[in-house]
């Protein structure tokens, strides 16, 4: 019998744990264990105030996204680890700050190797060990080691990239010189995911477009994407000319994503009713170029973006129903989220010519440590334990989601991991009179640039986004004066200041300089939990 990593015995711990959830009056179709189903559902540069349910002003009805708040919990300050894509996708799955990791931006094509560390526990890893099965669809970007004929990695291959002509070459080069006969041994597969199908990075904007199945491209890309067919608007331009295989179509993305998520659902309940299972759903929808399916376009009455808004709910929808449909809603755990704010030229282009506001009321976009850049929405549904229609406003950072589920399993985690993981269970199951979880809260960029949340308190430091050039012409007139252009940190009292307008860094001095001694503290301690 293989033991918990912690040394308790699986049985032993399966048991207590069946006997603890029961105890909190588990309903639907319950595993031997107990356990509930998880469904993670990740979506890509959503912005806090894309969904409808925490934005009355949105332009596009998220209507499935708005019922599932009715039917759970909202959170209301949930943040994404990072700024950016591929380092908040480490912190989602490996319950630490990748800031600690130190890569600096996000991966393209066929770079890596994996982000995720060999040997360090991840929370599909972790639900396998309880008994879970694992599965994820759709957009990995977390890094894999393809190879070339002699089987040397190909992201170690030297490549004149001085340029962004010669970066575009040198991804598109590195792609056609991957053997696509061998196995790619680290992704998913090996990150403790027993099925796996989807993308190597981003979808619809990168250097290889072609579908990955387990550990293998089945179908190689074979030439260059021609982008005269693709629809032309504003939205569309984030899209790299870069190899694709004939079966891949950049319109059906995320209907083909969804279609595999279903597959895996209906084949799960008819295979093994009785083990729980963890799908992690990991969109593309909303990243740019927003090409939105046939049938979704011209349909939310907010253009191009908007109709891929549409889409993003509808996929949601249709997951939900499809739960419904196999008879698990009633035991199946349900986490909404999003991997950061919303992009510039989406942001840009839908307040101008829709006013639509995909941060509102939050300053900031994808990549800024200001507020807009990484609080997101998040929604957990899990009937009969979490409470419909409830809201918190403790704050809570993705990292979280993996002590959350080690709570819930009874998975004792060990110190080397999760580092940055705090146990939300007690929100998420109504307990009364619960104390802050988190007292500080870390924040990063995808420059690697730091902050930090106590309370009311948010201190950067840095000066400026952390992330974007507000003197570029699409951000100009978003440019705030804070009224010390000279301070080299940021101090912001969000309670009285949400749109982070003030920089209190020289009038709340001591205040800033204790947050920046905590900060110093944590990154050095290599850990913001508490020891286990």
């Amino acid at each position: 019998m293989p033991c918990l990593r912690g040394g308790k015995d699986l049985r032993r711990a399966a048991t207590a744990i069946a006997a603890l959830v029961a105890g909190l009056g588990c309903s639907g179709q319950p595993d031997p264990q107990g356990f509930p189903n998880i469904l993670l559902i990740l979506a890509d540069d959503l912005g806090y105030g894309d969904v409808s349910a925490y934005n009355d002003e949105a332009k596009v009805e998220t209507k499935h996204l708005d019922a599932l708040a009715r039917q759970g919990l909202r959170f209301t300050d949930a943040h994404s680890p990072s700024t950016v894509c591929t380092p908040t996708r480490y912190g989602i799955l490996t319950g630490r700050m990748p800031f600690r990791n130190g890569m600096r931006g996000v991966f393209t094509g066929v770079e890596g190797p994996c982000l995720i560390e060999k040997g360090r526990l991840t929370l599909p890893q972790m639900l396998r060990e309880v008994g879970y099965a694992t599965a994820m669809v759709g957009k990995w970007h977390l890094g894999m080691t393809f190879a070339d004929a002699e089987g040397d990695p190909v992201h170690e291959i030297e490549l004149p990239a001085a340029t962004r002509e010669g970066r575009a070459a040198a991804g598109v080069e590195r792609v056609r010189r991957v053997d696509f006969a061998r196995r790619v041994p680290d992704g998913p597969l090996d990150r403790g995911f027993d099925q796996f199908f989807g993308s190597v990075a981003c979808p619809t904007t990168d250097w290889i477009y072609a579908w990955v199945e387990g550990d293998r491209v089945p179908v190689p890309p074979q030439t260059l994407l021609d982008r005269d067919p693709l629809p032309k608007h504003p939205y569309a331009n984030d899209n790299r000319r870069g190899l694709i295989a004939p079966d891949y179509d950049l319109e059906q993305v995320d209907l083909v994503f969804l279609e595999r998520s279903v597959r895996f659902l209906e084949e799960h309940t008819a295979r093994a009713p009785e083990r729980p299972f963890f799908l992690f759903h990991s969109m593309q929808a909303v990243h740019l170029p927003s090409f939105a399916a046939p049938e979704f376009r011209g349909k939310s009455g907010a253009g191009p973006h908007g109709d891929f808004l549409l889409e993003m709910d509808a996929v949601v929808g249709e997951l939900l129903a499809a739960l419904e449909r196999l008879e698990l809603a009633e035991s199946t755990l349900v986490i909404f989220t999003s991997d950061n704010g919303p992009e510039i030229a989406s942001a840009y282009h839908m307040r101008r010519d829709h006013g639509h506001d995909g941060a509102r009321p939050w300053r900031g976009l994808k990549r800024d440590q200001w507020e807009g850049g990484h609080r997101v929405p998040t929604i957990a549904r899990w009937p009969g334990k979490i409470k419909a229609g409830s809201t918190t406003d403790q704050t809570f950072n993705l990292t979280d989601i993996m002590a959350t589920l080690a709570s819930v399993t009874g998975y004792s985690l060990p110190n080397d991991a999760a580092e940055d993981s705090f146990d939300f269970a007690p929100v998420l199951l109504g307990a009364r009179d619960v104390s802050p979880v988190r007292e500080f809260t870390l924040h990063q960029t995808n420059r690697l640039e730091l902050a930090i949340r106590h309370g009311q308190w948010k201190y950067l430091d840095h000066a400026g986004s952390g992330g974007n050039d507000y003197s570029r012409p699409l951000l100009a007139g978003l440019a705030i004066d804070n009224g010390v252009p000279e301070a080299p940190g940021q101090l912001y009292d969000l309670a009285s200041d949400p749109g982070e307008t003030r920089n209190l860094y020289f009038d709340e001095s001591e205040t800033a300089m204790r947050l920046k001694a905590d900060l110093d503290r944590l990154v050095a301690a290599g850990r913001s939990a508490p020891r286990r």
